[in-house]
């Protein structure tokens, strides 16, 4: 899995995704303390995940093992959002 910070929305009225009305979200892959390495993937959202947000991205084959992702040529969803980031015994992010 991948940390990522969201950085906005990305909308495509044209799509061959056979989703019901996906939400795509931009995210900037981010380190352990949350910070933004201006490294981008387009995700889609199974979370509710809002701009700022850290979440945890999945990518490749485990992409397309979600109910919204089922067999859809998907290669990053949004699976969690992160509250807490421990390194070593110390917090290194928290929302």
């Amino acid at each position: 899995m991948i940390l990522a910070q969201v950085a906005g929305t990305v909308v495509g009225t044209e799509r061959n995704d056979s989703m019901d009305a996906p939400r795509y979200l931009l995210v900037d892959l981010c380190g352990l303390d949350g910070r933004p390495l201006d490294d981008f993937l387009v995700a889609v959202d199974t979370m509710g995940a809002g701009v700022g947000e850290v979440v945890l991205v999945s990518q490749g084959s485990s992409a397309r093992q979600t109910r919204l992702t089922d067999k859809k040529p998907v290669d990053a969803v949004i699976v969690g959002i992160v509250d807490l980031v421990e390194e070593n015994g110390s917090i290194v992010f928290r929302k």
